[in-house]
């Protein structure tokens, strides 16, 4: 059997007429960065990358070794090519320049450079997230408000985990499709075309630490999966949480599920927990491709209109049916 790499991968999607050779480029400029970030995680403590690197991000958050060498790969492999008219990242408060001197292109390029960082310590599995946005026509020096577009103006979302093995899932708008990295021969090899989130499941995956501060909504969803069979479902559900968005949403792509960040009184005066531009809506797109849905509770996630480059919201996402459900409970219907 031929085994297909992501760059033949990504040369079929150009031939077809889905992406131009600047975004295919870009893509796999992003890949290598991926492939660098893997080799540092791998490497935990034999290269000294654990615990706190000593500063915080734009969040307020007390940033890890990997957050910051992450970061800097991917910007320091993304602004010379001259695909990108600039960055931005979820660990840094401004737009991410490209330096004068390289060339510029045509795409916007948003990132959550680690994924899950509270878990490197204890060796979970991390990952990347990112999303790919037009540059607006005319705009040679890209603000804030050029990167404040809705989700479903991405032309392209992924995200790598950084796992047992790590695992490229791409979508250019046609499917979703993932890659598992070949360490000896260091290329991507397509291993899921098309991933599908299926219709119904019996897992779900929520922070039930935070069970006190949640909306009714919320409250009445989850305390009908734990009544199981006795229950008004009528079937047992499982728990699963791992505190890394990608590795959760990852298991729900792969195997079903719904994963759920609500809004709740802890995180009210935010708006939410995850960042809408760098995690929320990059996974919605994925979701969504893959025949599932992602919702605020209350709209869409890919019609939500940005404010702020690091706007947070509430995220429910996963099945279709499951989704569908929790948004009902909170519109009443």
């Amino acid at each position: 059997m031929r085994r297909v790499t992501l760059t033949q991968f990504l040369i079929e999607q150009q031939r077809a007429g889905r992406i131009n050779a600047d975004l295919r480029l870009l893509l796999e400029v992003v890949a290598r960065a991926v492939k660098a970030i893997a080799v540092n995680v791998s490497k935990g403590a034999l290269a000294g990358v654990l615990g706190e690197a000593g500063t915080d991000n734009v969040q307020g958050e007390a940033q890890k070794k990997l957050d910051v060498i992450a970061n800097e790969i991917l910007v320091q492999a993304n602004e010379w090519g001259g695909h990108l008219a600039a960055m931005a990242s979820e660990e840094v408060e401004t737009v991410c320049r490209i330096p004068f001197d390289y060339p510029k292109g045509g795409y916007l390029l948003l990132f959550d450079p680690l994924d899950g960082s509270s878990n490197i310590d204890v060796n979970i599995s991390v990952g990347t997230i990112f999303s790919v946005l037009r540059n607006p026509p005319g705009d040679d020096e890209p603000q804030e408000q050029d990167f404040l577009q809705p989700g479903h103006q991405q032309v392209a979302a992924g995200y790598a985990v950084y796992g047992p093995a790590t695992q490229l899932v791409l979508t250019v708008g046609n499917g979703v499709h993932a890659f598992t990295l070949d360490r000896e021969m260091g290329s991507f090899i397509y291993t899921q075309p098309y991933m599908t989130v299926p219709e119904d499941t019996k897992e779900y995956a929520i922070n039930a630490s935070n069970a006190r501060f949640w909306e009714a909504p919320v409250k009445r969803y989850v305390d009908e999966l734990q009544q199981g069979k006795s229950g008004p479902r009528g079937k047992d559900f499982n728990m699963r949480w791992v505190a890394s968005m990608v590795a959760d949403v990852h298991r729900v792509l792969t195997r079903g599920g719904i994963f759920m960040y609500p809004l709740d009184e802890k995180n009210r005066d935010k708006g939410g927990k995850l960042r809408l531009m760098y995690e929320a809506n990059p996974m919605a797109m994925l979701v969504e491709q893959a025949g599932g849905a992602a919702s605020t509770g209350r709209e869409r996630i890919l019609d939500v209109a940005p404010v702020a480059l690091h706007q947070r919201v509430p995220v429910i996402l996963g099945s279709k049916d499951e989704v569908e459900r929790v948004v009902a409970y909170h519109t009443g219907a």
